[in-house]
């Protein structure tokens, strides 16, 4: 047994605190690299500088191993060094007003066109009515009036000369002029014309009809003068309002004139100013304006159409835009347009279009939680589109819902120029991979986080270097080197491994701020060794409720458990409970008997609907390791029942098998075993013991139990050889150990587990296939070969035979 048993050294792993070449952490340089991540940060660099279409960057790995942080100090780094983007700005629509146009200008132009147009409108808000009380526009009306009167005038002299000159006399009726014949100067009345001779009234008839055809051709020719006059009136109104707010819109065409777009806005802003006169053109009697309420007949004048919706101002901006959206909504990614319920109704115009996040990045890099992402309705198929087709369109999510088409504004798509980097865990990143015929087309570049690094030199010293920054970053009292160097036996101790250390940072940035607070409350000047052990033995006080219970109950023998004697069929198992923040491990009793029949084992948990498929399949694999082993001259004909005992909740997983084939080699060899002795490892067909997870956790549950009901020096745990390497025991077990108080063995197969537990060897085969008298196997076979001739004794026939 001596050869299986570990030396305390080999139980743990310390981590010497004089490599570190500080006194304080206070004296460390800042941490500019992120640690042990160099896989992953190899592909983010490959990410951000390919520009081709769809190498966007999906970012993989548990939380807590940095990938939020590492990526957000990647690209404060880089963007800094990068161009800002452009400003960009909606404005109205002239053709049909549903559709506003986008204008981008150089950073800060976008700004000062805001400011210049609002300043643009408040003067033409003044300056408008002002054109139509002027003394120039009321002379040019009146001049084109008086020439207009005259003109009519003189089509009416002539008229009225050439009907006397016919005989006629021309009258102003309520239906208009009327011709009247006279006679002798004095109009004929009706009786005097039919007293007439025929050839007198043919005559007068005659030049009747002469003449009120010319009086139709002057009406007419009144009418056309009439209309001359409305348009010479129109165009000199246009000219007067042209002349006056020409110079308004001169100086800004001068300062923006290299850039077309705002000078074709401004050009639609005059040519729709001059078509809106009648709007702008005082109304007779008071009027009271009331925003979207018309007062007789007429809606007060707006300017709003001629303002700038200053849509993205980069004018402060350095670099290229870093933007992490927490909440990535539909509205929150791709903009939304603004509605002010008036009178009941919802109205909207161009300038409460608002930008949503994948605008604020345009130019630079958008980072997101794919979780947040896929939750969100609408998101992730907009996202994919906006990547697609290379443009962010704003639109109403909800109106391919509805029955009835609305009219709404179409904002002109902006271009996109953006890096995504999408944050998310293996899970999802394989699932989208897998179903997602699109997602491997849009997110080329996985960087794929580890939770672990190797335990290096360079790595601890990196590691001393976090704990300054998590320091320095949040104020908290510094560490000595030993402080450090406990932090950095917590990180092997998480990843249950000495040659590893963990990159979960998140829990690391726990303790360091839970030691730093101990040793405030301490009133020490620096957090050492002693401040972290406290640390971690109150978080485990705090989460380790359900632990004390069960091992009260083991001490009260409520829970069945032997630490002492030997006993046939019997061995104690180790599991691992997980309850969500906290494991632990707890012994478990497992009892196997065996039996005359075919029944072949029988799994009472499997029976009871307890077991997982794990563990189910690690029961199964015993019955190759007796086929192979004990079969080859003979039949299986044995039965056998394997239980937890006293476990009324899921078991999951094969660390039992080995256990649980223990308990079969002792039940068939009629051999006790050492009940002072737990074991755990998974075993294969051919007897090799594999290593299994919670090892730490496991050997410490049971030295609990040990420790509570009386340590005798005999008692201990048996562990695969290929675990040594994941022990990272507490101090107080390693130091049983030393004190011959407790014992760790490792095995390699079942022979040497057996061995150990029954204190009798387990024999080597024979070359003609039998085992040594009085070995294990020796013992097993024999009585298996009495179950095989007592099963053909009871087989149909024999009675007969005899």
């Amino acid at each position: 047994m001596e050869q299986f048993r570990l030396a305390p050294e080999e139980l743990t792993w310390r981590c010497d605190p004089a490599q570190f070449e500080f006194e304080s952490t206070r004296d460390l340089p800042a941490l500019e690299e992120t640690i042990g991540q160099d896989r992953a940060v190899t592909a983010i660099e490959f990410g951000l500088g390919i520009n081709n279409s769809g190498f966007n960057i999906f970012i993989l790995g548990e939380p807590g191993t940095g990938r939020s942080s590492t990526i957000k100090k990647i690209l404060a780094k880089r963007a800094g060094g990068e161009a800002v983007p452009d400003d960009w700005c909606y404005v109205h629509d002239f053709d049909d007003g549903t559709r506003p146009r986008y204008i981008h200008l150089p950073a800060g132009c976008g700004k000062e066109l805001h400011k210049d147009m609002e300043t643009l409108v408040g003067r033409l808000a003044e300056e408008i009515p002002k054109v139509f009380e002027s003394k120039e526009y009321e002379e040019q009306k009146g001049r084109i009036a008086s020439e207009q009167q005259e003109k009519n005038k003189k089509l009416f002299q002539e008229l009225e000369e050439r009907a006397n000159e016919q005989g006629f006399l021309l009258q102003r009726t309520v239906s208009g002029l009327a011709l009247v014949p006279t006679k002798d100067g004095h109009p004929l009345s009706q009786q005097e014309y039919e007293n007439l001779s025929d050839e007198d009234k043919g005559d007068i008839d005659r030049r009747g009809t002469e003449l009120q055809d010319h009086l139709n051709e002057v009406l007419r020719q009144g009418r056309d003068l009439e209309k001359e006059m409305r348009e010479a009136i129109a165009q000199m109104e246009k000219d007067v309002m042209l002349f006056d707010i020409g110079h308004l819109f001169e100086e800004l065409e001068v300062k923006y004139k290299e850039h077309e777009k705002v000078l074709e806005h401004f050009a639609n802003c005059k040519k729709d100013i001059l078509d809106r006169l009648d709007e702008f053109r005082p109304s007779e009697g008071p009027k009271i304006a009331i925003p979207g309420l018309k007062i007789g007949g007429q809606e007060p004048p707006s300017f709003d159409r001629y303002r700038v919706n200053l849509f993205l101002d980069n004018s402060e901006r350095e670099g290229a835009p870093v933007v992490y959206e927490a909440n990535p909504t539909y509205f929150n990614l791709f903009g939304r347009i603004d509605h002010i319920i008036q009178m009941g109704g919802a109205t909207t115009n161009f300038t409460m279009i608002k930008p949503g996040a994948l605008h604020r990045a345009n130019g630079g890099y958008l980072i997101l939680d794919c979780r947040e992402v896929l939750i969100n309705l609408f998101s992730y198929e907009a996202l994919k589109r906006c990547i697609r087709n290379k443009e962010v369109k704003i639109e109403d999510m909800a109106e391919q819902f509805r029955l009835i088409a609305t009219v709404s504004l179409k904002p002109q798509p902006i271009p996109l120029k953006c890096k995504i980097i999408m944050i998310g865990t293996p899970m999802l990143y394989y699932l989208l991979h897998q179903f997602d015929i699109d997602f491997r087309k849009y997110f080329k570049v996985k960087a794929d986080f580890d939770g672990m690094m190797k335990n290096t030199w360079e790595n601890v010293q990196q590691y001393a270097m976090f704990v300054a920054a998590k320091c320095t970053e949040e104020e908290l009292r510094h560490f000595s080197p030993t402080g450090v160097a406990r932090v950095v036996e917590f990180a092997a101790r998480l990843i249950e491994d000495k040659q590893r250390l963990s990159s979960r940072f998140l829990d690391i940035a726990d303790l360091i701020r839970e030691a730093a607070f101990y040793a405030e409350q301490q009133g020490a000047d620096k957090v050492d060794r002693s401040h972290v052990e406290l640390a971690i033995e109150a978080k485990i006080y705090r989460a380790n409720k359900v632990e004390e219970r069960i091992q009260e109950m083991i001490e009260e023998g409520t829970l069945l458990v032997d630490t002492e004697g030997e006993v046939v069929g019997q061995v104690n198992g180790l599991s691992v409970y997980l309850l969500g923040d906290y494991s632990f491990g707890k012994p478990s009793r497992v009892t196997v008997r065996t039996y005359l029949g075919k029944g072949g084992m029988v799994n009472i948990e499997r029976e009871a609907k307890l077991s997982g498929p794990i563990h189910d399949k690690g029961v199964l694999i015993l019955s190759g390791f007796f086929g192979d082993r004990f079969a080859q001259d003979k039949p299986l004909t044995f039965a056998a029942s394997i239980c937890f005992e006293q476990s009324y909740s899921w078991v999951e997983g094969d660390s039992a098998s080995s256990t649980e084939l223990y308990g079969l080699m002792s039940s068939l060899a009629a051999l006790p075993i050492r009940q002072g002795i737990a074991v755990t490892g998974s075993v294969s067909q051919r007897g090799e013991i594999q290593p299994i997870g919670g090892v730490n956790e496991k050997i410490e549950g049971f030295y609990a139990v040990c420790k509570a009901k009386g340590l005798t020096g005999q008692q201990g745990v048996i562990i695969p050889a290929q675990n040594v390497k994941n022990l990272m025991l507490k101090d107080e077990v390693v130091a049983a150990v030393r004190d011959g108080q407790f014992h760790i063995w490792v095995v390699g197969t079942i022979d040497e587990g057996v061995e150990i537990l029954t204190g009798r060897p387990a024999g080597e085969p024979q070359p003609d296939g039998s085992w040594p008298e009085g070995t294990v196997n020796f013992l097993v076979d024999r009585r298996l070969r009495e179950m095989a001739e007592a099963l053909r004794k009871f087989a149909p026939g024999k009675n007969e035979e005899k």
